[in-house]
């Protein structure tokens, strides 16, 4: 196995908490609504109940095996300590691929509501390489900057509900009935797409290495980031339901702009847009330091290129993971439309809580904090929402899976251990 630095504990129960909600908060809400009510029209939230049942089960696998292994790499140390190399390796390349694709998604999700006309995908690129540049000067400064979207991003969000909900509201709104007019197989595909809205608590255990006291934090801060985007996404999934009705929402680009020019406030737009920007760019910042974390523990054991696992000497980040991320996300944005990049991301961060859910089953008695009834319900729920999935998304997820079994087969036959 490949050593390197270890990475410096600086991060607290606030700061972890911040970077999860940041992470959920920024994907949820501006980006996977629209896809969702195409899916299911306001069966959406059902899905949005059956995600988050799902993702609290996961969170609680996460958190108890964090606990345990409190080591950069989230499921890819996890599935490598409680099931094997195999498993462990199917865990964090899912986790690589899929999150590489949220990376792209959150960098078009910020072009597409700040650039103007014909711009959004420079803009984007331009975006991945200023937080790129952000994560390489330190992991403080990852935090710090965190901090200070999410309370952006919350104040703006309070703001466009209500403006929303004062104002005249769409005559279709929400009725009962038709929670269900859409089909389970298309409320279970909502979930499927909803579910990427929930996956940023995986960021605070793939950085389990640099978080203080992480035994205790962990646990605590994967449950309450969980608990604050669930409150959030409840309140503006039933806003942009109410207000714009399920089939405009199905269509549209810009949900939030859309749901304040209804109400009568299309004065608020500029701000609605800032907040948006401002929201997907918490996000990548997250995502782009639990990739690279993940990149690095892969590579640490052989399972991708050993020039992977250098850790910046003065800012303790692993810097040539997040450079190559960089490159390659900014290659998928200039060829990937964003609602398919959500659905691909959706399949492989899926498989990543399938593993998580079976490793965290296999736990010793002396290890377990949560029942594992919790467990076998996350894992059920994995496999299901990910089968629902678009099926371009679980073709071109396990075509991109196959690519990467081969890859370490071919590694392994080469060089036996």
């Amino acid at each position: 196995m490949k050593s390197s630095a270890p990475l410096a504990r600086r991060l607290g129960l606030g700061d972890a908490v911040v970077i999860g909600v940041g992470s959920m908060v920024g994907a949820g809400v501006f980006a996977v609504f629209a896809p969702a009510s195409a899916a299911a029209g306001a069966g959406l939230l059902i899905g949005l109940a059956i995600a988050a049942i799902v993702a609290f089960c996961n969170a609680t696998s996460s958190a108890q095996l964090a606990a345990r292994y409190p080591t950069s790499g989230g499921t890819y140390i996890y599935g490598r300590e409680q099931l094997g190399q195999w498993p462990g390796f199917l865990a964090g390349w899912s986790f690589v691929i899929g999150k590489t694709a949220s990376c792209a998604a959150m960098a078009l999700t910020f072009a597409t509501y700040t650039a103007p006309d014909g711009y959004t995908k420079p803009v984007a690129v331009a975006a991945i390489i200023a937080l790129t540049a952000v994560n390489y000067f330190g992991v403080t400064r990852t935090a710090g900057l965190t901090r200070i979207l999410v309370t952006i991003v919350l104040v703006i969000l309070a703001g466009t509900v209500v403006l929303a909900l004062t104002g005249p509201r769409a005559s279709g709104g929400i009725d009962p009935a038709m929670l269900t007019d859409a089909g389970w197989y298309a409320i279970l595909q909502s979930a499927g797409l909803l579910f990427f809205a929930f996956a940023g608590y995986a960021r605070i255990a793939t950085m389990g290495e640099e978080v203080i006291h992480p035994e205790r934090t962990i646990p605590r801060a994967i449950v309450t980031a969980l608990g604050i985007a669930l409150g959030v996404y409840v309140v503006v999934a039933v806003t942009v339901l109410l207000v714009l009705g399920p089939d405009r929402l199905a269509t549209s680009t810009a949900p939030l702009v859309d749901v304040v020019t209804a109400a009568g406030q299309a004065w608020a737009t500029p701000v609605v847009r800032v907040g948006a920007g401002v929201a997907a760019l918490g996000a990548l910042l997250a995502l782009i330091a639990g990739v690279g974390r993940t990149s690095l523990a892969m590579a640490r054991h052989g399972d991708l290129p050993s020039y992977l696992t250098a850790v910046h000497p003065k800012y303790s980040v692993p810097h040539h993971a997040e450079i190559t991320l960089a490159v390659v996300v900014s290659i998928l944005i200039v060829t990937i439309d964003l609602r398919d990049a959500i659905g691909f991301s959706s399949f492989g961060v899926l498989l990543y809580y399938l593993i998580a859910n079976v490793s965290a089953y296999t736990q010793a008695s002396d290890q377990r904090r949560y029942p594992r009834a919790f467990q076998l319900l996350g894992a059920l729920g994995c496999l299901t929402l990910a089968a629902t999935l678009p099926v371009t998304s679980i073709a071109v997820g396990i075509a991109v899976l196959i690519v990467g079994v081969g890859f370490r087969a071919l590694r392994i036959r080469r060089h036996p251990a």
